[in-house]
């Protein structure tokens, strides 16, 4: 199945150059808003999505011929508002409502003239779209592949080719996410109180799992993906406006830019990944370092206690103010990883604090919590515990012990160029020739 046979897609005519990357353009920048300003009116993101692909259809249409209009985006949401009034008439399904809207519609000028609805409005309604895409309802694949489709205006091709899956297992997930979402009366709008907790969780969730499947990708033949890093950051920052309030969303926002800071030190000359110490750090991005720093200021300013994200942040922000690798204040960072198990305990955050007593304290120590989580099961095939723990016997000196968790971790990870890099690391702890 492509992104064209998908329920309700459109296909739209061959793009070019010239007016149609101008489209592109606009529907990349616009697609959120004109989403949920639609799905606010038929309360279902499906047809939300279908109407908005048919608005789209009609500009690949009509703006060669006319031009890219002074408000592409209000031109656009005009033809998905008639559109709507329009279906819901074919569908008999027209109460008092739905006519007086139609009515007000039909006196309305012409689309490129169509007044630009209220900006707080807007981000409502992208609001509502964001926590809706992110429902818990739907598993974490389902959410990525939604969110990227409704708020990144991703095409399914783009989704898939981003994650490695086939195109039609894409389109299914998103097929059946809606669906669900459907079939749930999953209501279009932003919780309260606690329910917004637990969705707000989810939602940093999967935006953070879109930008770690960037920053280290899972599987394939390339350690980073910058396109996936960018479209986390794009969605972070548009979080960040949304839910000004909101410390975690801050918090996930500077995490987010401080490590994208990193992005071009972190591969070599043939892709190979370059690990944190052993980065030219005159190759971070100073500006993304800046913006990540003021996103945790702002998260501090709140006044709230810290939370996982914000917590990480700090922990990043700490590696981001050391001049060299040397200067870096592990102790500082053992410390946070000490809170951030408190706050959110899991294994994973537990060897992460191994790797900072190690440096902190001495690889014996950090051994010793490594060697604990062997037995846990949420860790089992998870490469990074092998890796770890041969980085902290090589310290030791205990190389032959080394060497055979860093063959184990190879085995275990999914990334051509990672398993190269620690096979490699594995043969240079090998004993000589005799």
């Amino acid at each position: 199945m492509t992104a064209s046979d998908e329920p309700g897609a459109r296909r739209a005519p061959a793009r070019g150059t010239g007016v149609h990357a101008s489209i592109d353009a606009v529907w990349r920048l616009e697609a959120a808003r004109i989403i949920a300003g639609l799905a606010r009116m038929v309360h279902d993101i499906g047809l939300a999505e279908e109407l908005a692909q048919d608005a789209l259809v009609a500009a690949l249409e009509q703006w060669p011929e006319s031009g890219v209009p002074d408000n592409p985006g209000a031109w656009l949401m005009a033809v998905g508002k008639r559109r709507a009034v329009d279906r819901i008439r074919r569908l008999r399904r027209l109460d008092d409502k739905i006519e007086e809207m139609g009515r007000d519609l039909e006196t309305q000028a012409p689309p490129e003239e169509f007044d630009v609805p209220d900006d707080d409005r807007i981000e409502d309604d992208v609001l509502r779209l964001v926590f809706t895409a992110c429902h818990p309802v739907l598993s974490a694949q389902a959410r990525v592949a939604l969110t990227l489709r409704m708020l990144g205006g991703l095409t399914t091709e783009e989704i898939a080719h981003a994650f490695l899956v086939p195109e039609a297992t894409v389109a299914q997930r998103i097929v059946r996410a809606k669906r669900t979402l459907s079939e749930a009366n999953v209501p279009f709008e932003v919780p309260e109180g606690p329910g917004r907790a637990a969705r707000l969780a989810s939602v940093l969730e999967v935006v953070y799992l879109i930008f770690n499947e960037g920053y280290a990708a899972s599987a394939g033949d390339a350690w980073v993906r910058a396109d996936l890093c960018r479209e986390a950051l794009r969605l972070g920052r548009i979080l960040a406006e949304l839910a000004p309030g909101e410390p975690e969303v801050h918090g996930l926002a500077a995490l987010m830019e401080i490590q994208a800071s990193r992005t071009r030190a972190r591969t070599g000359p043939s892709g190979e990944p370059v690990p944190l110490l052993e980065q030219d750090r005159g190759r971070w991005d100073r500006l993304l370092i800046h913006r990540g720093f003021a996103a945790l200021l702002r998260a501090k300013k709140i006044g709230e206690p810290p939370g996982p994200y914000v917590l990480q942040a700090a922990i990043a922000a700490c590696h981001a103010q050391a001049p060299a690798a040397e200067d870096t204040d592990w102790a500082q960072i053992a410390s946070l990883y000490e809170v951030l198990a408190r706050v959110a305990p899991s294994p994973v955050v537990e060897l992460n604090r191994a790797v900072a007593v190690g440096m902190a304290d001495g690889a014996e120590k950090g051994l010793e919590l490594a060697d604990a989580l062997v037995d846990e099961p949420a860790l089992r095939g998870y490469h990074l515990l092998p890796s770890v723990r041969g980085d902290l016997l090589a310290r030791l000196g205990r190389l032959e012990e080394a060497r055979t968790q860093f063959e184990r971790a190879a085995e275990l990870t999914r990334n051509a160029p990672e398993r190269k890099v620690l096979l490699d690391r594995a043969a240079s702890l090998s004993s000589p020739a005799p």
